[in-house]
């Protein structure tokens, strides 16, 4: 057994099923709580939650690792998040094909915001993109002004759909987790979920029933493999 599953009661097999269900589908700690419980496996919401919080990140960190590097045509969008009665705003950038490049959350939505998003793009991927789009907000173009003043910078609400639909998912889980409790949990939650969650939902409408099943069968794989349990030939 791998030394970060030392001292843990259950075998790594059961740990990282719970941490996948959690962050793949939009069940809470005792939804699966029950799920287990059905199987005959008695663990408690919060041996959960602390697998959750030790290994997602990782879990998420390997991923990354494994994804194609996104194509040079990138959506950004910010949408705003209540917490405690505070308005937040979460920061999301998508490239043209889906893939959530990265996710920041912020207390402001302005141009200082808006730089630090982009700073956080550009050392995660290594690279600026080719193309931009926005809506019209003005910090975006007064932010790539400064720091990519060479992409090319399309804003209009209509071509920035890519961007918006991608929400979807995390406000689904925001409902459903009872909205987030602070602002540092919210990015920590959403740091694993969207590249664990994006991993596991490739898109099934544009792949035959074939091809989607030799997809996620290679990707089990993989999880396997980054949690520590490559399949034994």
């Amino acid at each position: 057994m791998e030394t970060r599953y030392k001292r843990h009661r259950f075998p790594v097999e059961i740990i990282r099923y719970c941490v996948w269900l959690y962050y793949t589908f939009p069940l809470s700690y005792r939804d699966i709580e029950k799920m287990m419980l059905y199987r005959g496996i008695e663990v408690t919401y919060e041996s959960l939650r602390n697998w959750c919080q030790k290994f997602a990140q990782d879990y998420a960190h390997q991923i990354r690792k494994r994804r194609p590097a996104p194509v040079d045509k990138w959506h950004l969008d910010e949408v705003v998040v209540t917490i405690k009665g505070k308005q937040f705003y979460l920061w999301r950038a998508v490239d043209a094909q889906g893939q959530v490049i990265d996710i920041l959350m912020q207390r402001r939505r302005n141009k200082g915001a808006a730089k630090k998003l982009f700073r956080k793009l550009l050392k995660g991927t290594g690279s600026a993109p080719g193309v931009m789009v926005t809506d019209k907000m003005r910090s975006y173009a007064a932010a790539k002004q400064e720091l990519i003043p060479t992409v090319e910078h399309r804003q209009h609400r209509g071509l920035n759909n890519r961007a918006e639909n991608s929400h979807r998912p995390t406000r689904n889980r925001e409902r459903r987790m009872g909205r987030f409790k602070s602002p540092g949990g919210a990015q920590r939650f959403l740091s694993a979920f969207e590249p664990i969650r994006g991993y596991f939902h490739p898109h099934q409408h544009q792949h035959s029933a074939s091809d989607y099943r030799a997809i996620m069968s290679q990707r089990f794989e993989h999880w396997r493999e980054l949690t520590g349990l490559a399949s034994v030939a």
